[in-house]
């Protein structure tokens, strides 16, 4: 697909809003709006090696608007400018669980809709947790819970957890880190 123009219908705070002209894959042209969004960073924290018998992990229990209450999720938030997505992950891990890690490790990125929008969040796991002061943004509302990896699977099964980047890196975790 080719890009021929893209129109900025609406800068924000956090995305962009753009109309993009293209030239799609059957020669046809036509236009997309697009949410250009600067990506983002999202980490598993783990209490107990991934390895151990029922690990803890760090889940939030997050207010969001969009979906009218609370969610389950693991840190995550956007990149600044220039951060590298493994730096912005141990950024929110302090901030919003008040940890911070000795080791982070990737483990995958995803497109979270690529059908309107160009955001990728890069997915890590974070082990040898100590505890230090949160701190949150003034709209972020969240309570830190420690939770046993046979109750993550619970809550997913039960349909619980239901936000895309939690579920995929918890899903990946459990498909490709822990040990059976």
């Amino acid at each position: 697909m080719t890009r021929f123009t893209t129109e900025r219908m609406y800068t924000g705070r956090i995305i962009d809003l753009d109309v993009d002209t293209v030239r799609f894959p059957d020669g046809s042209t036509g236009q997309l709006e697009m949410i250009r969004h600067p990506g983002a960073a999202a980490v598993v924290p783990f209490l107990d090696p991934p390895g151990s018998a029922d690990p803890r992990v760090i889940l939030l229990r997050q207010f969001r608007h969009a979906a009218s209450g609370y969610l389950w999720e693991i840190p995550a938030g956007r990149l600044e400018p220039g951060e590298p997505p493994e730096a912005c992950a141990l950024r929110e891990l302090r901030e919003e669980a008040g940890m911070i890690a000795e080791r982070v490790l990737p483990l995958t990125s995803i497109l979270t809709t690529p059908g309107f929008t160009d955001e990728m969040i890069h997915l890590f796991s974070a082990h040898n947790l100590s505890p230090v002061p949160t701190a949150r943004e003034p709209d972020e509302f969240m309570e830190v819970h420690e939770i046993r990896w046979s109750e993550v699977g619970r809550r997913i099964r039960g349909g619980e957890i239901t936000d895309a980047k939690t579920l995929a890196a918890l899903m990946f975790v459990q498909c490709f880190v822990m040990k059976t």
